[in-house]
């Protein structure tokens, strides 16, 4: 199963032509490695996952699978969902055949199915990849919720490491009443509202700042997880990064950010970016 408590949601390294770079990518996550990230989510939770192609996925995952010390050092997790179940369920079957360490299902944007059919959904492409899953429900972004019915339900499929709660943050603290299974986890999405998250029960991070200051980050979200009490010069820091990373659009700003500290990453694909 997935060990860490703390990941990394990295962001896709594009060429100035808003090509996909690869080696962009997998430098960054080298990067994050030498400053001790021992968990990184690809192609995932940075808004970037539904411009690729399912060709550059599969290049994506292919590239990943080769760098055979990452594999043996790191967990890799990588974002897995489409418009199409289809696709969804090809890229699965082909994460099932590396030793990338998990996946994050993301759930059909614009669509929105059916309670029924997204539980068919989930079931289908985490049997195709037989990895641990991390499901992603993000309404805002795809326009779908998934319920806490459904997700009680899905939680008792063993691979189902937890979910990746986007949506109404007060039904996490209903569902660790209902759902009594050990090994499943409740990830934040990104720092913002970080303490308030954990009040209500989310007991892991998929981290945005990370990207930038994963120690710093990774050690203020341990503190707070134990209710260790954080400094006030700790606070200050943490606030001075947030500032950095979601004033305004916060992958753009990662970018920036990770490019003027020496790791191309180039630029984000339009509209994204624009300004």
């Amino acid at each position: 199963m997935l060990t860490e408590i703390f990941h990394v949601a990295v962001p896709t390294a594009f060429h100035e032509d808003e090509s996909l770079n690869i080696q962009g990518t997998i430098n960054h996550i080298k990067d994050l490695h030498e400053q001790g990230v021992k968990s990184v989510l690809v192609s995932g939770t940075t808004g970037e996952q539904h411009s690729l192609s399912l060709q550059e996925k599969f290049e994506l995952v292919h590239a990943l699978a080769l760098e055979e010390e990452l594999i043996r050092t790191m967990e890799i997790i990588f974002g897995v969902a489409s418009i199409r179940q289809k696709e969804a369920e090809m890229l699965a079957e082909k994460i099932s055949h590396t030793e990338l360490s998990g996946i994050m299902l993301g759930y059909p944007p614009y669509v929105v199915p059916t309670q029924e059919e997204a539980i068919i959904y989930t079931k289908r492409i985490v049997h195709l990849s037989n990895k641990p899953a991390i499901l992603y429900n993000n309404p805002n972004r795809t326009g779908f919720d998934l319920s806490e019915n459904s997700i009680i339900q899905l939680s008792e499929i063993g691979l189902i490491a937890g979910i990746k709660e986007a949506g109404n943050k007060e039904k996490v603290g209903r569902l660790k009443k209902d759902i009594n299974r050990k090994g499943f986890y409740f990830y934040a999405g990104g720092e913002v509202d970080l303490e308030d998250k954990l009040l209500l029960g989310y007991d892991r991070l998929s981290s945005i700042a990370g990207n930038v200051s994963p120690v710093e980050i990774k050690r203020w979200f341990e503190k707070m997880l134990i209710k260790q009490t954080v400094s006030k010069q700790e606070n200050d820091s943490i606030e001075k990064i947030m500032n950095q990373v979601y004033q305004g659009h916060a992958v753009v700003n990662l970018k920036k950010i990770i490019n003027d500290k020496g790791t191309p990453v180039g630029i984000c694909r339009s509209p994204i970016g624009n300004v």
